[in-house]
């Protein structure tokens, strides 16, 4: 499937309601009692109605492609987006689209930790290391020395492409996303990476 969303009704909302020579796969015609279709008037009557269920049947038949990201119309796409909470940002490339909406539910998995910011930049474009202060230890004495900082944080080193033409928007379009999926008790800093 294209990327064309097909005919649309005026107005908008992305709504396929026809289809110049899309022929029905079940034509009433054919269906019609012997009483009705010996005449020509039978035929032409419910020609209107394949006219309207011929784009119904074709959506019916690829119903599967809908539901991959891969394959999915882009106005479909998006709304597919909003079921799997996958960023869609307005004005983004519909194979970047197509990407966070593949990679939504792994990435959704590991929401919170440092492999699961790092993807989500990832899918924003952003290659960024980001570093967590926490961690985790054990020790056979108790009242030992906590690992880490007592305030976490993490800090995200953007790298900023030589041809990125703004790389203050970088840094903004970063820092949203990081503080969107971050834990909400951990603070964080978000800088560009040096060359």
């Amino acid at each position: 499937m294209s990327g064309d969303t097909g005919p649309q009704r005026p107005g908008g909302g992305g709504a396929r309601y026809a289809v110049d020579g899309l022929a029905s796969p079940r034509p009433f015609a054919a269906r019609l009692p012997e009483v009705y279709a010996d005449g020509e008037f039978g035929g032409r009557f419910v020609a209107a109605f394949d006219d309207v269920l011929a784009p119904v049947f074709a959506v019916l038949d690829c119903l599967d492609a809908y539901w991959d990201p891969r394959l999915a119309p882009a106005d479909f796409l998006a709304w597919l987006a909003g079921w799997v909470a996958a960023d869609a940002t307005a004005g983004q490339p519909v194979e970047r689209l197509r990407l966070a909406v593949g990679e939504a539910v792994r990435v959704h998995r590991l929401r919170g930790t440092v492999p699961g910011l790092t993807g989500q930049l990832r899918l924003l474009g952003v290659e960024a290391e980001v570093t967590d202060n926490g961690g985790a230890h054990w020790s056979a004495t108790p009242n030992g020395p906590l690992p880490g900082s007592p305030r976490q944080s993490l800090l995200v080193r953007v790298a900023v492409p030589a041809d990125e033409g703004d790389p203050t928007a970088l840094l903004r379009r970063a820092e949203a996303l990081v503080e969107e999926h971050r834990p909400a008790h951990v603070g964080y800093r978000v800088e560009a990476a040096l060359p």
